[in-house]
């Protein structure tokens, strides 16, 4: 299996993560995702940046010691990224031990090279980017990238990296290496400054404590330069051992993943770094271009940010990661609103995907009981086109991932699920079955639920939550992202028999009346009361007081729900099968269950009041289109009902008290 090792810039503490930061995240977890898919054994590395003087001021700012100040942030990062389903495998910080012992090595290597030598710098430093500004790159006397602030004149005795020696090697490199820097304008870009000649950087400060010491045979006095610090991570990610020359399992990077106003540091300083130290260069480096908000780039700095948390927090990860890949051109810049956002949302995921899988999961329970028919060998002109589409979407969709652009990748996946809308109109299902047409209406019905399967696979990358749900709708074992996507996806022998289960709205509609998107205030009323029926996220069952614990006044039990709201509920009788503790837990009973056509596990907090022994064989009533959820990291796939008393000292399963088929309906 070829490896593939991807990389993300690492962020800077100093301020807390904004919609900038969580764009590059989202595009390079989509590229790992896709990778994984696509058969590679791919590892995602982050993480945070937190060796600078200007994390030094804001911890001092804030009154905390600077290690201190940076657990607390780098835990905001990383908090951040789990919130949006970002598939790291190694979240790195500058301050741990292994990524500072391979700094001072690659330090020492290049000195051993007589690439380092000792010299006197005096110039601007902006202290926001924490880089050195050559007087004719300042605009207005300040730096291009953080005009409100002026930068700072600087002098010291340090240490310097001779970059003056690798301009033609560098040069050499990018043209024999045509996929070393894209997109293209990236590498003229470049090219074109490395042509202008090149100058000798410092790499250490004498005026700073807080940074990784200088080798102690050359100078521990003084601290590496924040840059060169920073860069290194990726081979310290890659599992590089200092001393040696062995750089890891994952080295070289396939693709460094950053944005387009770092790419200097990233093109010229590391690649020139690497071959100093003797180490074999990176695949590729792309530079992404920004999320704006209003025209304007996200900065810390300048006060301009979106919080992608409160997004997170009002839809969930996966509308933003759809937005924000398919709002932003790949390598291009684009132009972040709520507005926007709420339109997508609606349209796109509630409207086109969302309706998809709900019509299509109704007729199947309408028409066949929910259980997805078989082949009858009934063809026509329809099925042939939605499955020259797939075929299609399959192809190029995975070219232009490969070409990492998800952008038209997204576009691409949108026209099947376009197409499997408008296949539904034509093929018009209500009439096959009044008609009494059974073949052909079985042919529809599997064949759309082969293009959302397929569909569902390909989008796994962008929304991998809502796409494990409805992998689960369609009763499919495992998860969407276990078939393999290598230009090709071939899945009709996992579907016939699978039985589809309904929920609610995939993506409840935004009231875009009641909402004010132009401030990012989300009022959510329908996917509020969405969740508040669901109950909290892992809940092991549903309990109902007894009637001397319900309350004051009426004894009121709840309150009142319309019928349609009960009807929402998908009650079914089940038969355990297995039962054991969940390992690790005193109160957690892993349950197998049979619902007559398929076969779930399921969590329940019920060991304290029942041992696993007793459960086999009992056949009780489970919510089954309750959201998949893990507990205690094993998955639960549905809820058990039981009662219990207000102090959970009693507690019983609802079970039937007659025979009733597995699977039944509870009405």
């Amino acid at each position: 299996m070829a490896k593939y090792y991807i990389t993300t810039a690492i962020d800077y503490v100093n301020g807390n993560p904004h919609l900038g930061h969580a764009y590059e995240k989202i595009g390079a977890d989509v590229i790992a995702r896709f990778k994984r898919l696509a058969g590679y054994d791919a590892f995602f590395l982050t993480g945070t940046d937190e060796h600078s003087l200007n994390v030094a001021r804001q911890a001092e700012a804030e009154g905390l010691s600077t290690q201190e100040f940076c657990d607390i942030m780098s835990g905001r990062f990383r908090n951040a990224w789990d919130k949006l389903n970002i598939s790291y495998d190694r979240f790195i910080r500058t301050t741990d031990q292994d990524h500072v012992a391979t700094v001072q090595d690659i330090v020492r290597r290049a000195n051993e090279r007589g690439y380092i030598y000792r010299g006197t710098y005096s110039g601007y430093y902006c202290v926001s980017c924490e880089r050195f500004i050559e007087k004719g790159d300042l605009i207005d006397g300040k730096c291009p990238f953080h005009p409100s602030r002026e930068p700072e004149w600087v002098e010291e005795t340090n240490y310097f990296f001779a970059l003056s020696e690798f301009q033609e090697p560098l040069l050499r490199h990018i043209q024999e290496h045509p996929d070393f820097i894209l997109p293209a304008a990236r590498r003229n870009e470049v090219v074109n400054r490395i042509k202008e000649g090149l100058q000798d950087v410092s790499v250490s400060r004498s005026t700073l404590t807080w940074g990784v010491p200088f080798p102690e045979e050359i100078d521990d006095s003084q601290v590496v330069y924040v840059w060169f610090d920073a860069l290194i991570n990726y081979l310290t990610g890659a599992g590089y051992t200092p001393g040696t020359d062995e750089f890891g399992k994952w080295w070289p990077a396939d693709l460094h993943y950053i944005g387009k106003d770092i790419t200097w540091f990233h093109c010229v300083i590391w690649p020139a770094t690497l071959m100093a130290a003797g180490v074999p260069l990176p695949e590729t480096i792309f530079g992404h271009g920004f999320v704006t908000f209003k025209g304007a780039k996200m900065s810390k700095s300048e006060g301009i940010v979106v919080d992608p948390l409160k997004v997170v927090d009002s839809l969930g990860a996966d509308p933003l990661r759809y937005y924000l890949m398919k709002v932003v051109p790949h390598g291009q810049d684009g132009d972040f609103s709520f507005e926007g956002l709420a339109e997508a949302y609606n349209a796109d995921l509630a409207n086109d995907l969302g309706n998809l899988v709900n019509r299509t999961t109704a007729m199947i329970k309408k028409y066949f009981k929910g259980q997805v028919p078989s082949p009858t060998g009934v063809y026509g002109p329809l099925d042939e086109e939605l499955k020259a589409v797939e075929e299609s979407v399959a192809q190029r969709a995975h070219e232009m991932m490969e070409e990492l652009d998800p952008t038209s990748a997204l576009s691409e996946i949108w026209r099947l699920i376009t197409a499997a809308n408008k296949y539904i109109e034509d093929s018009a299902p209500w009439v096959l079955a009044r008609e009494g047409k059974r073949e052909s209406l079985a042919t529809v019905m599997l064949n759309l639920v082969e293009a959302i399967a397929k569909g569902t696979i390909m989008l796994s990358p962008f929304i991998p939550y809502s796409s494990q749900r409805i992998w689960d709708i369609l009763g499919l074992q495992g998860k969407p992202e276990d078939i393999r996507w290598d230009g090709n996806l071939e899945i009709s022998s996992l579907l016939p028999g699978i039985c589809v289960t309904q929920t609610g709205p995939l993506f409840p509609r935004l009231d875009m009346e009641s909402s004010d998107f132009t401030k990012g205030e989300f009022h959510l009323a329908e996917l509020a009361k969405e969740k508040k029926k669901e109950g909290k996220p892992g809940q092991a069952g549903l309990s109902a007081k007894s009637p001397q614990d319900s309350g004051k006044g009426d004894k009121k039990v709840a309150d009142l729900i319309s019928i349609d709201d009960f009807a929402k509920l998908d009650l079914r009788v089940a038969e355990v099968i297995t039962a054991e503790r969940v390992e690790g837990t005193d109160k957690l009973v892993r349950l197998e269950i049979d619902l007559g056509c398929e076969k779930r596990q399921i969590v329940a907090g019920i060991a304290q009041f029942y041992k696993p022994e007793e459960l086999v064989g009992k056949h009780i009533v489970v919510v089954a289109n309750l959201e998949p959820a893990r507990i205690r990291g094993v998955e639960s796939k549905g809820m058990l009902l039981a009662g219990s008393t207000e102090d959970r000292s009693e507690l019983a399963i609802i079970t039937v008290d007659r025979p009733l088929p597995k699977g039944a309906k509870v009405r």
